[in-house]
């Protein structure tokens, strides 16, 4: 198997695990922890918040993370709080040679011995934003390829949070949404979909047919039979 087969494998198993995990909360960590296995050179990683001017850490692979956000708070300066404002996602290869955060980056590098971090944005409202933010320890220095996946990833995060607080809108239980993330992993194999537009076919579906969004996901989950749209 390519390498390339193998990480739409592995995002197809994500989806499903997104969608299983009971509530917010468990999504995120199961976001976390995707991030240290599928960036190749991703050592800890974190979802962080920014609202109302302050930087909490809300899920972490380790207490890292959660100091290098201390730092941002205390000093003023950092990633997590540019991200919004400068661009989606920001990468420092080298924080030896980082230039935008004078005060930061030597701490986070001195202290907690971080050699290169990327910030990227996977949420916004209007009174806060999340980002996922991915730190390489000494030694390791984020690449080209460890860049885009991290993108993906945080393209995945967002589109699948965004379908599933619709779900959690509808009102349906967790066995519902573990057969939904199941039908949504089947077309995003089979057809070559993202999260978000498998969940749109699942909803198409549904009002063509006039028939329960879950019903026709258990339909697909069960059988793996794709109904046509007009």
């Amino acid at each position: 198997m390519s390498d390339g087969r193998q990480l739409v494998g592995e995002f197809t198993h994500l989806a499903q695990a997104l969608a299983a995990a009971s509530d917010e909360a468990g999504r995120l960590e199961v976001a976390v922890d995707s991030a240290v296995s599928l960036v190749a050179r991703c050592d800890h990683a974190g979802i962080t918040i920014n609202e109302k001017g302050g930087l909490f850490t809300r899920v972490s692979s380790d207490d890292l993370v959660r100091r290098a956000n201390e730092l941002q708070h205390e000093l003023g300066e950092g990633p997590c709080l540019d991200v919004m404002r400068d661009q989606n996602t920001l990468v420092s290869p080298a924080l030896t040679h980082e230039r935008r955060w004078p005060r930061w980056a030597p701490r986070v590098h001195d202290e907690l011995g971080v050699e290169s971090m990327m910030s990227l944005l996977i949420y916004t409202d209007k009174q806060s934003f999340g980002a996922l933010s991915l730190y390489a320890g000494r030694g390791h220095r984020f690449d080209a390829d460890d860049v885009a996946v991290a993108q993906a990833l945080a393209g995945h995060l967002a589109v699948i949070m965004t379908a599933e607080r619709e779900i959690d809108q509808l009102g349906l239980a967790l066995h519902n949404r573990t057969i939904i993330g199941q039908a949504q992993g089947i077309l995003m194999e089979r057809l070559g979909m993202k999260s978000d537009q498998a969940f749109d076919y699942l909803r198409r579906v549904s009002s063509h047919l006039n028939r329960k969004l879950v019903d026709v996901a258990s339909e697909i989950a069960r059988t793996g039979d794709l109904p046509n749209l007009p």
